[in-house]
């Protein structure tokens, strides 16, 4: 029982793990759309997404690799949440109208 009540917190753990990536993620577009300066914006929410992630998978693992699956099974399913609930930061709005080919003259 305690066993399945560890794997249960550790896909928890991995789903907000999960949100703070991806999250950061979009935020992170976001910003570097409007940023002067883009790079720095994407390596500094790299490094920190990344150092977050990888100390949360370690600690949630404790050594075996049945928590450390169950945190992975959060963590992807918390990307396919955020992609249905949240929207693309690259898409135009529907106000915008591409013309698909020159007028004839």
């Amino acid at each position: 029982m305690n066993d399945l009540i560890a794997l249960l917190l550790s896909g928890l753990a991995g789903l907000a793990l999960g949100a703070f990536f991806f999250g950061g993620l979009w935020w992170t577009l976001r910003k570097v759309l409007v940023s002067l300066r883009p790079v720095l914006w994407q390596l500094g929410s790299l490094l920190v997404r990344f150092g977050v992630v990888l100390s949360g998978f370690y600690l949630v693992a404790d050594g075996t690799w049945q928590r450390m699956f169950a945190c992975l099974a959060g963590f992807v399913l918390a990307r396919f949440v955020l992609l249905r609930l949240v929207p693309s930061p690259l898409h135009r709005p529907a106000s915008v109208t591409e013309v698909s080919h020159a007028p004839r003259p």
